[in-house]
């Protein structure tokens, strides 16, 4: 892998926005939505202060953990066309910087989540950023073409930290909402990776269309896709959610298998249907737990 060194080790001429995008504020902001969700519809309720504080500390953590991904992953980002120009490639932040940064930020969004509201919380916060920086950037993004499969269960732990900050424990609902982010991922990640192939298989990225083709990938797109449908489901069937969940999860499910089989369907060189899908499977995340938020704070609070 041919990488300019000069760019990643040179010092940096940052200022805050390249900070800010080092924390992956995208990806931070769907972190935190879906960890709100989870803290929303916790029993016993939490006062706005502490539900605040919560959120930044999740969302602290989450940018720590971006940080520390883009830190590790400079020399394929350097690479890549689609993340050339992130801060670290660029030239504008050098890596050292980007692991302190990373580093600072995550110990002080896990310690004030523990000191402010309570241990578990802090100790799942924890796990969570250590799962996405060593398991999932640096052991299995670059062995396993099941890399996204396994390391999803970190960008699914958000709704499980939220549930936990205000009840203290774990509860069945907040692992059902962990599933339907863990089966969410593959077919959203794997829709974009099937027009990112070439980039990742010359970065020496083993994704699934690199190393078991295009044709696998979209099976297993459509297998996820179909199995996200009866877990998004479960809120509605086992109580903790409304009909009109219940029905947003089924009109959302049936697009999602309809768009995964057109990518199923498609030829190799047609690129749209794999695009449509990756942008869908975003605004489908976003809309079932919008619904599940609004459907499901009546039962919270009754309970």
């Amino acid at each position: 892998m041919q990488i300019n060194r000069s760019i990643l080790l040179r010092g940096s001429y940052a200022n805050i926005g390249d900070y800010v995008a080092l924390t992956k504020p995208r990806v931070m902001s769907l972190v935190v939505f879906t960890a709100l969700v989870g803290l929303m519809v916790a029993p016993g309720g939490i006062d706005p202060f502490a539900g605040v504080v919560a959120l930044l500390c999740i969302a602290a953590g989450a940018g720590a953990a971006g940080a520390l991904n883009m830190w590790y992953d400079a020399d394929i980002d350097a690479v890549m066309a689609r993340t050339a120009m992130r801060p670290i490639p660029s030239g504008r932040v050098s890596r050292s910087e980007a692991l302190a940064f990373g580093l600072v930020l995550g110990v002080c969004a896990i310690l004030a989540l523990g000191m402010l509201l309570n241990v578990a919380a802090a100790a799942l916060l924890a796990f969570t950023i250590f799962f996405y920086v060593v398991v999932y950037t640096m052991w299995l993004k670059r062995r396993t073409p099941q890399n996204i499969v396994i390391g999803g269960a970190a960008g699914a732990l958000p709704p499980v930290i939220g549930w936990v900050a205000v009840a203290g424990n774990v509860g069945l609902e907040p692992l059902i909402l962990f599933l339907i982010i863990f089966l969410w991922t593959p077919p959203h990640f794997w829709a974009l990776s099937l027009n990112l192939a070439g980039e990742y298989a010359r970065a020496g990225v083993p994704m699934l269309p690199v190393v078991a083709g295009r044709a696998e990938t979209k099976r297993q797109i459509l297998l996820y896709s179909v199995l996200l449908v009866p877990i998004s489901l479960l809120p509605w069937a086992l109580g903790f959610a409304g009909a009109i969940y219940g029905s947003a999860a089924a009109m959302l499910g049936a697009i999602m298998i309809f768009l995964s089989w057109q990518v199923r369907r498609s030829n190799d060189r047609e690129r749209r249907p794999a695009r449509r899908l990756f942008v869908f499977s975003m605004l489908y995340l976003v809309l079932l737990f919008g619904v599940l938020l609004m459907n499901a704070a009546p039962y919270a609070q009754s309970r």
